[in-house]
């Protein structure tokens, strides 16, 4: 492939939102069909969940476009007066999720009627049915006939359905013969006799068998999501009407909601188990989002490009030793705004340093501006559920990625009081289990089961109270500086000090005498120097057999495996004849291993491994505190 620093600029994986995308014109072309998306296309799925950025409002509005449904769409996104509207609205009578959901029925109704007039004058001839022009005439007599935003049309239902609705067009005098009823009673047949009228309309002109059903698209509800009682009815309300829909109208026409996993997830909805049928959750692989992006660089650049041209020529073939796609899909949540948002970034660090393709240091530098943008995001993602999310992520600040749920409590018990001070209304979810639920449900920890670190993404079950390994998720690691498993120092060697001797001769160091004859050496320097190597071989079978996760394993290896070489590096030099200070250099030693035992105790505690392995090193460093004081009560001259 040609490649040019143009190339790079005109490379581009799409907006951030679906709105814009739509726009911007990735969002038709770009559009990667997802079983989700067939799912509501073919009508086998009415309720689409998720989390925040994995495409839900790309579905909606790809549906929107055309082309895919003959019949239309309508699209309700509620703003924060339509909410405040909906959630104050009540019915004598009826509880507040069943009053809500007639206010969003007659939305539906206003909504659908209004398409049935447009579309029978477009499609099926200047002469309309009579069931079509009496829907005209309630829309009139209703103050509904103009173009109005949702907010109007909710406070004319309200303002109808709490009172009355004008119904001559549908054969009903204004005034129902419901005396001593409800507001409730007189509003649900009100209703009926609306959605009669509707279903009539649609069933005349014959759209469901024509043209396949009209969709009603209910997106962006967290828009008005204040996770309190009123909220939690208008939702359940909106998932009563929508289950309604289906039976009032048959198959002439759908409603279709999309809503955010932890909003669905937190209603207190005794009806939910009548909706696993009508539920699809998105959830994205590696698989699907290399496909994505491979989908969208080709839509930028005019022509298909085949994977080795995306990841091997246009991006660097490998990234930290991984294959690059592997590095980037890891390193964000599973869900395509990450993603883009991330391949964009990368493509802008290599447009701005005038790259012909996007090098390694590229991607690397993208990594942790990235980093920093997705925790800022998550703690507004639930800021409405969690607001004191953004003081709970501040603790695993400057710490290892794996967390041990007996160092949690440690860390969590130092600011207790103070989360309990300021987010008083939480104290019960303020706990250590319930700050390890919620980690667990936003996808900043996972958990470790077996050989393997489950994320939400990957597994809905939830930790389980005999469960104690976590570890941050890798998007969020640069931004915490948690880049090592554990939360270690690094051994640094005692810098010697020392001469080397003639090797013919026997020099004092300390009153004990190192001689060398033949490669036979004497001499407590000797002596401490081959203990401190024989106390690193102890500590690392301990280590072997302490069961820990490889990544954390190999850290604390790594470190011992420093003490143990310099150790090494140490007895070739007395060998040598060198006068290096041994006493100096073991307690050096000594005192980092105590510092390591004390590491892994307060950032890995509650491991039996761990456990084990400190109680190693203390030993061999109190033995070797012995042999050191023994050894200096023992010298003379």
């Amino acid at each position: 492939m040609a490649r040019s620093q143009n190339t790079i600029k005109k490379l581009y994986f799409g907006r951030d939102d679906a709105e814009h995308d739509m726009a911007d014109g990735l969002l038709r072309e770009g559009f990667l069909p997802t079983t989700a998306y067939e799912a509501v296309l073919s009508g086998r799925k009415i309720l689409v969940i998720g989390r925040k950025g994995v495409g839900k409002s790309a579905i909606c509005m790809r549906l929107t476009m055309g082309g895919e449904h003959l019949a239309g769409t309508v699209l309700l996104t509620p703003d924060d007066a339509a909410g405040d509207e909906i959630r104050r609205f009540e019915l004598q009578g009826l509880t507040g999720r069943t009053a809500k959901s007639l206010i969003w029925r007659y939305v539906i109704a206003v909504h659908a009627a209004r398409h049935v007039i447009a579309h029978a004058g477009a499609r099926h001839g200047r002469r309309l049915p009579a069931s079509v022009r009496a829907l005209k005439k309630f829309l009139q007599a209703n103050g509904e006939a103009g173009d109005a935003r949702l907010y109007d049309r909710l406070a004319s239902g309200t303002r109808g359905l709490q009172t009355s609705l004008s119904l001559e067009a549908f054969g009903v005098k204004a005034s129902l013969d419901m005396s001593g009823s409800s507001e409730g009673a007189r509003a649900a047949v009100q209703l009926d006799v609306l959605e009669g009228g509707v279903a009539r309309a649609l069933d005349e002109l014959d759209c469901a068998d024509a043209h396949g059903p009209l969709l009603v698209l209910v997106d962006q509800l967290e828009q008005v999501w204040s996770n309190d009682p009123d909220s939690m009815a208008m939702v359940t309300g909106l998932l009563l009407a929508g289950k309604h829909v289906a039976g009032a109208y048959g198959k002439a026409m759908r409603c279709v909601l999309f809503l955010r996993a932890d909003i669905y997830d937190a209603l207190e909805f005794s009806e939910g188990d009548k909706y696993r049928g009508d539920e699809v959750r998105i959830e994205w692989t590696a698989e699907g989002l290399k496909e994505l992006a491979l989908t969208r660089a080709s839509v930028s650049l005019g022509r298909r490009l085949t994977p080795a041209e995306l990841w091997e020529q246009l991006f660097p073939r490998r990234v930290e030793g991984l294959p690059t796609a592997e590095y980037l899909f890891s390193q964000s949540l599973a869900r395509p705004r990450d993603a883009i948002q991330f391949l964009n970034l990368c493509r802008d660090r290599a447009a701005e340093r005038g790259h012909e393709t996007i090098t390694e240091g590229d991607v690397t530098g993208a990594s942790r501006q990235f980093s920093e943008w997705k925790l800022q995001d998550l703690a507004r993602e639930y800021l409405v559920n969690f607001p004191f999310l953004s003081r709970i992520l501040a603790i695993f600040q400057n710490t290892g990625y794996v967390v041990m749920r007996a160092a949690l409590e440690s860390r969590f018990e130092a600011h207790r009081e103070a989360l309990h001070t300021r987010f008083p209304e939480y104290t019960d979810a303020l706990t250590v289990d319930g700050i390890i639920d919620v980690l667990f449900g936003v996808n900043f920890l996972g958990v470790r089961r077996g050989s393997e670190v489950v994320y939400t993404g990957d597994a809905q079950m939830p930790v389980q109270p005999h469960e104690t390994d976590f570890c941050i998720h890798p998007c969020f690691r640069p931004a915490l500086n948690a880049l090592g498993s554990t939360e270690l120092h690094a051994y640094v060697p005692l810098q010697p000090n020392f001469a080397v001797a003639d090797q013919s001769s026997a020099v004092v160091v300390q009153g004990a005498v190192i001689g060398q004859m033949g490669g036979f050496v004497q001499g407590r320097d000797f002596a401490l120097a081959e203990s401190l190597i024989y106390s690193c071989e102890r500590i690392r079978r301990q280590l072997v057999r302490s069961s820990l996760p490889a990544d954390t394993a190999y850290e604390i290896s790594l470190q011992v495996e420093r003490v143990y070489d310099d150790a090494e590096r140490l007895l070739f030099q007395l060998r040598r004849g060198s006068t290096r200070d041994a006493v100096s250099h073991v307690m050096a030693a000594i005192n980092y291993l105590n510092a390591l035992a004390a590491q892994l105790d307060n950032g890995l505690g509650g491991n039996a491994g761990v456990v084990s392995l400190v109680r190693r090193i203390l030993d061999e460093t109190r033995s070797l505190g012995r042999e050191i004081g023994g050894g200096l009560g023992s010298s003379s001259g």
